[in-house]
């Protein structure tokens, strides 16, 4: 039976229609998601901020965690609430595909189980998907530590008459001689240095408040510093109260650390991988060599675990059977 041309033409423009109208749905249903998506990290962002009192670079961590989940949820067409334990898991498998990290990957769960922790506390959702996701196995990082007598050699690279490079000087014995982490020295105020008591005040990661002692030899250097060096410049105003300052009066950056740092180490002849963050985990290796207790230890550092400390259990173990290794004879023979 042939059609009338009048409903083949009909049926032609329904099916235009029809295809023009899914795009549209389509569309709509993807912007949707988007500003649900949108919105939960507007919400998130706070509740880092606000709830958790976390620091500025902590947050820039979650929100690109966050950021993996959200795209992926809405390539595969799901809104925040819709997401389940499956899809974490698929997400997590995709992420092992490319490349990424399992220490990459842990660090993004713990984002996820955050984020999902906030809309179950928030009658979004009743149940946490990403809390019975499984971590993938923490590696065991044995990072270069330096010994006493390198990061002496470090010091003596620095040209002492010079004005910022006794600054650096300082800074190393400081890094050392503290444990701090850069992100709480170039934030250090000289309303947290309590010279006659001889105890540093350090705001650390969430706004966490600690106590770290200081020894003799670096006070001595950083009141040296403050009342000859620092008090020769001329600090940018709203940078007074910073104690760690560069030539245009202003706090330095992480950055500006690890680039001096780097360059002081090749000009020590040192074959090691090193950034700021090696001087602290120098510093508390030196302390469990020498027996000090684990839990002073994460206090120093400001470690929210004893996990965290624990690897140090672990480098001092390893450094003790290299020891072995190198001088008992029956080592040698096999």
């Amino acid at each position: 039976m042939l059609l009338h041309p009048n409903c083949v033409e009909i049926r032609g423009v329904v099916g235009v229609f029809l295809v023009i109208f899914a795009a549209f749905f389509q569309m709509a249903k993807r912007d949707t998601l988007a500003a649900q998506w949108a919105a939960s990290r507007r919400e998130f962002e706070l509740h880092l901020r606000l709830e958790r009192a976390m620091a500025d670079n902590s947050i820039e961590a979650y929100l690109n965690d966050f950021a993996h989940l959200s795209s992926y949820a809405q390539q595969h067409d799901l809104s925040p609430t819709q997401v389940k334990l499956e899809h974490l898991r698929a997400l997590v498998a995709l992420l092992t595909d490319v490349g990424v990290s399992p220490s990459s990957q842990r660090r993004m769960i713990v984002g996820w189980r955050t984020f999902y922790r906030m809309m179950v506390i928030t009658d979004k959702m009743i149940d946490n998907p990403a809390s019975r996701l499984d971590l993938p196995e923490r590696a065991l990082h044995l990072p270069d530590v330096l010994t006493d007598a390198e990061v002496e050699a470090i010091q003596q690279t620095f040209d002492l008459s010079r004005p910022d490079m006794y600054r650096n000087y300082v800074i190393v014995e400081v890094l050392y001689g503290c444990g701090l982490r850069v992100s709480e020295l170039v934030n250090l105020r000289l309303s947290n240095i309590y010279a006659e008591e001889m105890w540093l005040q350090v705001i650390g990661k969430g706004n966490k408040e600690r106590w770290v002692p200081v020894n003799d030899r670096a006070m001595q250097l950083l009141e040296t510093y403050i009342h000859t060096v620092r008090s020769a410049g001329r600090p940018r105003p709203g940078c007074e109260k910073y104690v760690f300052l560069n030539r245009l009066g202003t706090p330095l950056s992480r950055q500006f650390v690890f680039m001096f740092l780097q360059q002081a180490v090749r000009d020590a002849g040192i074959q090691k991988t090193v950034s700021p963050h090696s001087l602290r985990h120098s510093f508390a290796t030196e302390l469990v060599e020498h027996g000090a207790d684990l839990r002073a230890v994460q206090e120093m550092l400001g470690h929210e675990s004893i996990a965290t400390t624990e690897i140090y259990t672990h480098l001092s173990r390893e450094t003790l059977r290299t020891t072995i290794a190198a001088y008992h004879p029956h080592y040698a023979k096999h």
